[in-house]
């Protein structure tokens, strides 16, 4: 008998919930730094997100009588993953309703697990972007103990660039890189720290749970084009979501391809739409939309550079 069943065709003793916990626990060290640094309100935002998100896949599947999936860790991971790219004093309600967002419109809709055409966490924080910009683009604070209001470094940056329509050197000589690398810094609750971020990334690297190529093309690209621009490269690496989302958001095995040429070209064209959207458009940050736009043309990127499964390498197996 003939069984017909969709993709994944290649069987391997690694299962998805390994690799599902593997990222949350590469996520711990931005997580508890996050609290750390933003006190209470970073530590209720985050098991708000978690709880809605598996939460919200249960009942899902429960009313629809699938296959129950909420604790193979991707609903974990998703309210994890949106948590950690939110202001840690975004009102609670509105986490709750991105994470129900990102689970139940970004993922269970489009047919759970391994169906769904954008990221899900970085959905379920576009829906918030577009529809409570106010408290998605002011609700940050300074670090603990200065617990107070503050810009990020990336609207300071954008501002200065605003004012002198040049390079913002008044902007960048007062900027502490040290400080920016190991996290004392305003902005979401886990991509303060750089020296965390890469701690995980060469966790999940040696690992092989991602693939160094998309991170390292999509940091690459928007480096140099950073430099050429004349921009603070330094500056810009060093604050905002961009390694973050290198590391975590680009490398999702759903929504980005599935070939090595693929996940280049993938990473640099996240590198260039992150370049073209801070430096001339409207936001200091452009890491959310590059990603987003960047799954849309995952299934092109696929087409053209395919993944040919049956033929034998010099040297190898079938």
């Amino acid at each position: 008998m003939i069984q017909l069943s969709s993709s994944p065709h290649i069987a391997s003793k690694i299962k998805t919930t390994h690799v599902m916990w593997a990222v949350v626990i590469a996520l711990l060290p931005e997580t508890v730094w996050g609290v750390i640094l933003f006190g209470i309100p970073a530590l209720v935002t985050i098991l708000a997100s978690v709880a809605t998100a598996i939460l919200s896949e249960f009942l899902f599947n429960l009313i629809c009588k699938k296959r129950q999936s909420a604790f193979d860790g991707s609903a974990a991971i998703t309210g994890l993953l949106l948590a950690l790219v939110l202001p840690p004093t975004l009102p609670l309600w509105q986490t709750i309703l991105g994470s129900f967002f990102a689970i139940i419109v970004a993922k269970q809709l489009f047919g759970g697990l391994g169906s769904n055409v954008w990221n899900p966490a970085l959905t379920g924080r576009a829906f918030l972007v577009a529809s409570f910009p106010a408290a998605m683009g002011n609700a940050w604070i300074t670090p603990l103990p200065d617990a107070t209001s503050s810009a990020t470094i990336l609207s300071t940056l954008k501002q200065a660039d605003a004012i002198t329509s040049a390079t913002p050197t008044g902007a960048a000589s007062a900027i502490d890189y040290w400080q920016l690398f190991i996290g004392r810094q305003a902005g979401c609750i886990g991509e303060s720290s750089i020296l965390l971020i890469l701690i995980s990334a060469l966790f999940l690297i040696a690992t092989k749970i991602v693939d160094w190529r998309t991170p390292v093309f999509m940091v690459g690209t928007f480096a140099l084009l950073t430099w050429i621009g004349g921009a603070d490269v330094l500056a810009h690496l060093l604050s905002g979501g961009l390694v973050f989302g290198a590391v975590f958001m680009a490398t999702d095995y759903v929504t980005t391809p599935v070939t090595s040429y693929g996940r280049m070209i993938f990473g640099a064209g996240c590198g260039l739409l992150t370049f073209l959207i801070r430096k001339f458009g409207g936001y200091p940050e452009g890491v959310m939309f590059s990603i987003l736009i960047m799954n849309s043309i995952t299934p092109f990127l696929n087409k053209l550079a395919p993944r040919k499964y049956g033929y034998k390498k010099e040297g190898g197996a079938k």
